[in-house]
């Protein structure tokens, strides 16, 4: 399978982070909720295959679950969706090689939040409650034990969990830039996705479907939510911004300068 190397990955990312800065509000919002919906249903499919197997199966389960759950960003990135914690790797980046600003980056992040949770909330609801997928038998209790263990993180248990959630997220992110077909993008999304999953990190994005999915089922409130969204927001920006999009920045920044010296040449030549 043909890929990119890491220095042309980086162009990639600082180019896609530059269009999603001046991306017009409808379809920004519109990408957003499918990208908050595609996550959802990804949760959701892990919830389904997990829901009623034998506690003695242990942590073999949350393997099964991490296998599917990556089908969320598989769409979102083969088919087409904004997310926010990819946005969290791409806006930086896009602001470090001066291709994007401050102003952008808020823009871009409080329009994918606010698009991506409905879209998560939209398959809550609707799948979660209304059709019963979440709240019969052991698929409630499931559902329920997730969202509380993710909620009975202390701040910075869940700042820190974040930040490694992230990590691995932003990392398929840019290993799917750095293949050239779809397979080789499937392949580059599922690791780094299953293995979050299955080390049990938090996820903003994925946090916006399974608590909510529990509050509508009577198990917990919207304060509840909230004190989980602020440490897991800062945790996932810090994980996408810092430990992927400034340290290969710093690492391969003369290689993006060399390119666009050489592209500044060309088209000098051209004219």
């Amino acid at each position: 399978m043909a890929f990119n190397s890491p220095n042309h990955i980086v162009q990639q990312v600082v180019e896609a982070g530059a269009k999603k800065a001046v991306m017009p509000v409808r379809n920004t919002l519109v990408l957003g909720f499918l990208g908050g919906a595609f996550i959802a249903l990804g949760f959701l499919l892990d919830i389904r295959v997990i829901g009623n197997l034998p506690e003695e199966w242990g942590s073999f389960s949350s393997l099964l679950g991490g296998a599917v759950f990556p089908i969320g960003l598989m769409l979102i990135i083969i088919a087409g969706g904004e997310l926010l914690t990819g946005n969290m790797l791409a806006l930086p980046m896009a602001i470090l090689a001066k291709r994007a600003t401050l102003g952008q980056l808020g823009r871009n992040w409080s329009l994918i939040l606010i698009s991506n949770f409905a879209g998560a909330i939209f398959v809550a609801y609707f799948f979660g409650h209304v059709v019963g997928l979440t709240e019969t038998g052991p698929f409630l209790t499931k559902t329920i034990a997730i969202a509380q263990a993710k909620i009975d993180d202390t701040f910075i248990k869940a700042f820190v969990s974040a930040i490694g959630c992230n990590w691995l997220v932003c990392l398929a992110v840019w290993m799917a830039y750095g293949a050239e077909d779809i397979g080789g993008k499937i392949l580059a999304i599922w690791f780094p996705i299953m293995g979050f999953v299955a080390i049990g990190f938090q996820h903003v994005v994925a946090n916006m479907f399974v608590i909510p999915a529990s509050i509508f089922a009577g198990g917990l409130g919207w304060a509840d939510y909230f004190s989980n969204f602020v440490p897991v927001f800062m945790g996932n920006a810090i994980g996408g911004g810092v430990f992927v999009g400034l340290m290969y920045w710093m690492v391969f920044k003369e290689s993006i300068r060399n390119i666009e010296s050489q592209v500044d040449k060309r088209m000098k030549k051209a004219v």
